[in-house]
Parts: structure tokens; C-alpha cells; sequence
């Protein structure tokens, strides 16, 4: 009736003290840009709404997700199948098994990512949204009841005519603003925690961002290996749209730790391994080359090739362009140019 009437108009109403309405406000301010801040990062770290609800369904029912194959871990395996089907021995075979292998160890660093934000930034968010905030929900709507109660037995007094009925109505009132009183600095209490809310999820936030830069970082090695990788083909490998698009990357202003990396960029490396190569054809010499990949000799007049090792290569009259003569101890063959680094 109480609530009923101060809708209409029609009762009084005791207002509540202004700092305790701006924790109120502060405190309904910080739950729905949580809210919205924790959706958008979910959506983030998991962009597949299909995905995402059955992580939500598990959880609910506290088992864990079945574990599946990323985007980025499934883009690689389809690489791989692809580079053993056309032959690991060919340059795009070799090549797609390089890329394959790179996309499975983002698919890995994208899965470390995902699972430590949830831990250190989602978390601790959820478990205020689910926690704190529906404590001082349910203490607000306490102090909502007892400032009612306390306004009703005001009116009550306002109306009493007798001396006893305003006697008992006088009581009335002293109780329930005790009672309001009490409630109130309950509220106040747990509203006050917000601001260490707030410093919490700055660590919190702290925490997410670490884990972003640490994830971006391994792509970013990944990507700068894998580069060096492909770079190491002969020129006549690389089409013009992709040492074109090298361009751009060394022109990009990036941080001191990153400046040595743009020394090794493909379109660095090529010309000096084309220009080694071709000096080697024209001389009768010799030169120390290291081995870039594993290479199973096709037939006994190819030599088979450990990456990482260094053999001697040369050159012999009327030789394929894309081969060259390679020994290690007593065993010599034909090797593929393209699994090999010329060394000074």
C-alpha cells in the first residue's frame, strides 16, 4: 500500500542519504559495463556463438567441454594432409607443411590464450556479477522493505488520534528507522567494497592484456620463422605478389627488439641466396650449404638430406638449374636448391 501510494503521489517518502545514492549508482554502473565488457571479451577469445553456448551448457552441468580442433589447428592440418599428398619433396608440398606446422602452433598459442584470460580476467568478473553484485541486490532490496515499513508507521503516526494509538504509532516509528538505519549501513558497507572491485579488476586487466601481448608475440615469432623458412627458396619461387607484400612489412616502424628480425626477411635473404647460387654455378668451386628440411632422395642418382645438417654442394656442367651436387663423407647425389642455405 505504502509503495502504492508514493506512486500515486499520494504518501511521503524518505529519501536516502546522498552518498549512499552514489555508491547505488556507482555500484549499478560498474555491473553493466562488467557485464558487457565480459560478453564482448567471450565473443572475442571465442567468436562461434555455437561454440561458446555449449562451453556455457557444460559448465552449467560441471563437465568439461569435449576438447575439438581450432580453426587455426584444423587450417593446419588440412595443410599438412595437403603438402604429404603432393610430396614433401616438392617445393609447394615442403612449403604447405612449413605453413601447416606454424598454423597448428597458433591454433596452440590461441588455446593458451582463451584458457588463461578465462581464468585471470573472465573469472573473476563473472563471480562479481554472480557474487558481490547479487548480495548488494538482495541487501538494496532489504533497505527498499524497511525505508516501506519505516514510511508506513510514519503515515500511520500522521493519522493517530488517540493519544494511545499515537503512543504505539511513536514506538512504531522508532523501531523501523532503527531497524532502516541498521539496514542502510549494511548497504553502505558493502557498496563501499566497489572500489577495491575496481582495483581488483585492474590487476585483472593488467593480467588479460599480459596475456594478449604474450600470445601476439608468439604469432608474431611464429610468423617471422615461417617467413625465414620460405624465404630461404630461390627467387624463381616467389611470385611477384608475394615479394611485394615483403615490402610493406620492413617498411613498418616496429620496437628495437623487433628491428634485427627485419634484417631476415625474405626478400633480404633471396637475392643473396640467388646471387650465391648462381655464382657457384658459374665457378668450378665449392661451398659449405645448410640444410633447411628433410629430403628423401626420389632415386639412387639424389642424395637424402637431414635438416640442419652442412654438406658440401657444387655445381657440374649442364646441370638442372634447380639442382645442385651434393656430398657428405664418401655418399654424394643431386640435391634440391631449394633445401638449402648457402653458408659463407
Amino acid at each position: 500500500l505504502q509503495f502504492t501510494e508514493e506512486k500515486l503521489g499520494q504518501a511521503e517518502k524518505t529519501e536516502l542519504d546522498a552518498h549512499l545514492e552514489n555508491l547505488l549508482s556507482k555500484a549499478e554502473c560498474t555491473k553493466l559495463w562488467t557485464e558487457k565488457i565480459m560478453k564482448q571479451t567471450e565473443v572475442l577469445l571465442q567468436p562461434n556463438p555455437n561454440a561458446r553456448i555449449e562451453e556455457f551448457v557444460y559448465e552449467k552441468l560441471d563437465r568439461k567441454a569435449p576438447s575439438r580442433m581450432n580453426n587455426p589447428e584444423l587450417l593446419g592440418q588440412y595443410m599438412i594432409d595437403a603438402g604429404n599428398e603432393f610430396g614433401p619433396g616438392t617445393a609447394y608440398g615442403n612449403a604447405l607443411i612449413k605453413c601447416g606446422e606454424t598454423q597448428k602452433r597458433i591454433g596452440t598459442a590461441d588455446r593458451e590464450l582463451i584458457q588463461t584470460s578465462a581464468i585471470n580476467f573472465l573469472t573473476p568478473l563473472r563471480n562479481f556479477i554472480e557474487g558481490d553484485y547479487k548480495t548488494i541486490t538482495k541487501e538494496r532490496k532489504l533497505l527498499q522493505n524497511k525505508r516501506l515499513d519505516l514510511d508506513a508507521a510514519k503515515t500511520r503516526l500522521k493519522k493517530a488520534k488517540v493519544a494511545e494509538a499515537r503512543a504505539a504509532s511513536e514506538q512504531e516509528v522508532r523501531i523501523t528507522q532503527s531497524e532502516f538505519d541498521r539496514q542502510a549501513e549494511i548497504t553502505r558497507l558493502l557498496l563501499e567494497g566497489i572500489s577495491s572491485t575496481h582495483a581488483h579488476h585492474l590487476r585483472c586487466l593488467n593480467d588479460f592484456v599480459e596475456a594478449q601481448m604474450t600470445y601476439y608475440a608468439q604469432c608474431y615469432q611464429y610468423m617471422l620463422d615461417l617467413q625465414k623458412q620460405l624465404g630461404s627458396f630461390p627467387s624463381t619461387f616467389l611470385s611477384n605478389n608475394n615479394q611485394s607484400s615483403t615490402t610493406p612489412v620492413q617498411s613498418v616502424s616496429t620496437p628495437s627488439v623487433l628491428a634485427s628480425a627485419s634484417a631476415s626477411l625474405p626478400s633480404v635473404s633471396n637475392s643473396i641466396v640467388t646471387s650465391g647460387i648462381t655464382e657457384l654455378k658459374s665457378s668450378s668451386g665449392s661451398r659449405k650449404a645448410r640444410v633447411l628440411y628433410d629430403y628423401d632422395a626420389a632415386n639412387s642418382s639424389e642424395l637424402s638430406l637431414l635438416a640442419d645438417e652442412v654438406i658440401t654442394v657444387y655445381s657440374i656442367p649442364g646441370m638442372d638449374s634447380d639442382w645442385l651436387m651434393g656430398e657428405r663423407g664418401n655418399q654424394k647425389g643431386k640435391v634440391p636448391i631449394t633445401y638449402l642455405e648457402l653458408l659463407n
